[in-house]
């Protein structure tokens, strides 16, 4: 409590009492009575040193001087302590009055930064339920994005079961291989944004304990200064406390208290605001991970539908081929069996041309004769050597002809059970594999 200066009305200082004087007449008388009168013999008995008269009337006037003056100064100091009572007490009272409103007015400025601490407070809270609820969605998110990895790792491996001439770096496994790459930063880049908004949750909740602590302090103080300013001079539950005045040396100053209190409020304003942003972050990166992982394995499936449908035209060609090759494999057996058939119709003939030859040349003597029938039956044997030597070439080439046939039938049936495995491969193994592929919602993390 400030000490009040008491103004005291200084006394004027005693005056002096004047020495007071006897009548004439008596002191005529009393100045003609003394030892050498003549009646000064007859009572020399019983003068003694005794005062004197005008010393006593003298002593009576001091007495009653002095009485008259004590009085006097009396009656001014009780004017003068009535009055400085009257003005201490007024005094007093403006005192009591001037810290009571202080007081009032602390009160009112207790009561606007612990408002402003609660409701900062409650909007870290809050703030930090919303960013825990991003942070659930932010791990749902980086859950559902393994579904997708294993979807791809293992399209990756089943591809690898593709026989030759299929197992071709195509347009599938480069989407393939873009898509793992794509999912794999994406489940860096929620790994990172999850510790980013643990870090966040943990400034918000600090903020909010201290933006707490200052807020009870100030309660208690709030409660103190409430109880204060409901004491007054007739209340019964005060006492004395001498040394109560004195200030505390680590006692803050409204300036450094206002400042404290402020710098709370910006610092989890300034939290607030960076978790408010790192929300829209986190909201933006689920939503365009999301949006890269589905348009990724859209485009994945588009792959390998033009690669079904590459190798289903494959394979119906090649099985156009194969029919036609089987067709041509039946004819070129007749032909080997007709070739076969002509060769052995033409032995016949032949030995019947030898043998005629033969039997000519035993005839005797002159009717040995080279004749026009011996030299058409000459012609007719070289005719018919010729005709079985280009039979038997025409054989041999409509064997291998045959046996190229076959080749060719069993590479075709062999290409097309290829590109049926293929197909398996990527139909039934891949592309049912893939219809399991997370939805957007699942990406984003709300389910």
């Amino acid at each position: 409590m400030a000490q009040t200066d008491v103004l005291v009305t200084k006394q004027p200082a005693p005056q002096s009492v004047p020495p007071c004087e006897l009548p004439p007449k008596v002191y005529e008388v009393a100045r003609n009575t003394g030892a050498h009168t003549s009646s000064g013999l007859a009572t020399a008995g019983f003068r003694t040193a005794k005062y004197l008269e005008d010393e006593w009337f003298q002593n009576c006037y001091a007495r009653y001087h002095q009485a008259f003056a004590d009085r006097d100064r009396s009656e001014r100091q009780r004017h003068e302590s009535r009055q400085l009572a009257a003005e201490t007490e007024a005094l007093a009272q403006r005192t009591q009055q001037d810290s009571t409103r202080k007081v009032g007015q602390r009160l009112e400025d207790m009561h606007c930064w612990t408002s402003e601490l609660r409701r900062e407070g409650g909007d870290l809270a809050a703030e930090a339920g919303l960013l825990r609820a991003e942070t659930r969605r932010l791990e749902r998110a980086l859950d559902a994005t393994a579904l997708p990895f294993c979807i791809a790792t293992d399209n990756l491996q089943c591809r690898e079961r593709r026989q030759h001439p299929d197992l071709v770096r195509d347009c599938v496994e480069l989407e393939l291989l873009k898509e793992a790459e794509l999912v794999r930063n994406i489940q860096e880049l929620l790994k990172r944004t999850i510790a980013q908004a643990v870090n966040q949750i943990r400034l918000n909740l600090e903020h909010k304990e201290t933006c707490e602590l200052d807020w009870s302090d100030k309660v208690e103080a709030y409660n103190i200064d409430e109880r204060c300013a409901r004491y007054g001079s007739q209340s019964t539950d005060v006492q004395f406390h001498p040394h109560s005045a004195a200030n505390a040396e680590s006692a803050s100053t409204p300036e450094t208290w206002a400042k404290f209190t402020q710098d709370n409020l910006c610092g989890a304003q300034r939290e607030r605001r960076a978790s408010a942003n790192l929300r829209a972050l986190i909201d933006c990166v689920l939503r365009d991970a999301a949006e890269d992982l589905r348009l990724q394995c859209d485009a994945v499936n588009l792959a390998f539908q033009r690669r079904c449908e590459e190798l289903e035209d494959a394979r119906h060609k090649l099985q156009n081929h194969l029919n036609k090759t089987l067709r041509e494999i039946v004819d070129q057996e007749h032909n080997v069996a007709a070739l076969k058939q002509a060769i052995k119709d033409k032995e016949a003939p032949l030995r019947v041309a030898q043998t005629r030859l033969y039997q000519r040349s035993q005839r005797p003597n002159v009717e040995l004769c080279r004749d026009t029938a011996q030299f058409r039956l000459m012609s007719e044997v070289e005719e018919l050597n010729m005709s079985l030597a280009a039979l038997r070439e025409k054989l041999l080439e409509a064997e291998q002809s045959l046996r190229n046939l076959e080749d060719t039938r069993m590479s075709l049936e062999k290409d097309i059970a290829v590109k049926t495995n293929s197909l398996f491969i990527d139909r039934q193994k891949c592309m049912a594999h893939r219809a399991r592929y997370p939805t957007v919602l699942q990406l984003a993390g709300y389910q």
